[in-house]
């Protein structure tokens, strides 16, 4: 059995949103009481994942990572159709990840105490995000 539905994310910008809530209801709707749960970006230039919920300091050092892994603007990026940032957003994306699969149990998502799911929007300014989510049991 299989049960996909999307939901949009408008981002403000660089930086994180949870989605943590939305995937959660959709893993209920879905009633798939054990299996896997997909969360899939339809983007190039940000990505989906898994981190700590508790600590925001947690995702403000990973933007701190992200700038030393694909930094904004280098000489050597050919890629800048969209202004300084293109090039870096499509790199995060690809360290960072587009999916991620999350064990269903029970009807709902078994993540840990202080997991939570987040679109990391890797452009530096606001755009509008689809999520799929595929539950599979």
């Amino acid at each position: 059995m299989a049960y996909q539905q999307s939901f949009d994310v408008h981002s403000r910008g660089r930086g994180t949103i949870e989605i943590t809530d939305e995937v959660a209801r959709i893993v209920g709707a879905a009633g798939i009481a054990v299996g896997l749960v997909n969360v899939f970006v339809q983007h190039t230039s940000c990505s989906v994942v898994l981190t700590e919920n508790a600590d925001p300091s947690v995702r403000r050092d990973l933007e701190t990572l992200a700038a030393r892994w694909a930094p904004d603007g280098d000489a050597a990026y050919r890629h800048d159709d969209e202004g300084d940032d293109d090039m870096a957003a499509h790199g995060r994306n690809i360290l960072a990840g587009a999916s991620l699969s999350v064990p269903v149990g029970n009807g709902e998502m078994r993540l840990g105490t202080w997991q939570g799911i987040y679109l990391w929007e890797h452009r530096t300014i606001p755009h509008r995000r689809r999520i799929v989510v595929t539950v599979i049991g």
